[in-house]
C-alpha cells in the first residue's frame, strides 16, 4: 500500500489509476469475503482507507485549483 507522501507525489492521472485499481481490489475482496474465508481480513480495511486517502487528495487538489 502506498503511503500518503507517495500518493501526494503522484500526478492526477497516476492517482486516478491507483484509485481504479484499489476499488477493483476492494470489490474482489468483498466478493471473496462473501463466498469464502479471507486470508487477511485486514486487507479490506487497508483498501478502504487507501480509497479514502486518494479521494481526499483528489478533493484537496480540486479545491486548490478552484481557489486559484
Amino acid at each position: 500500500m502506498a503511503k500518503i507522501t507517495e500518493l501526494r507525489d503522484m500526478s492526477d492521472e497516476q492517482l486516478g489509476l491507483t484509485l481504479k485499481e484499489a476499488k477493483e481490489a476492494l470489490f474482489r475482496l468483498r466478493i471473496k469475503q462473501q463466498t469464502e474465508r479471507l486470508d487477511a481480513p485486514s486487507e479490506l480495511r487497508r483498501n478502504r482507507r487507501l480509497v479514502a486517502r486518494i479521494n481526499t487528495l483528489q478533493t484537496q487538489r480540486a479545491n486548490k485549483a478552484a481557489a486559484k
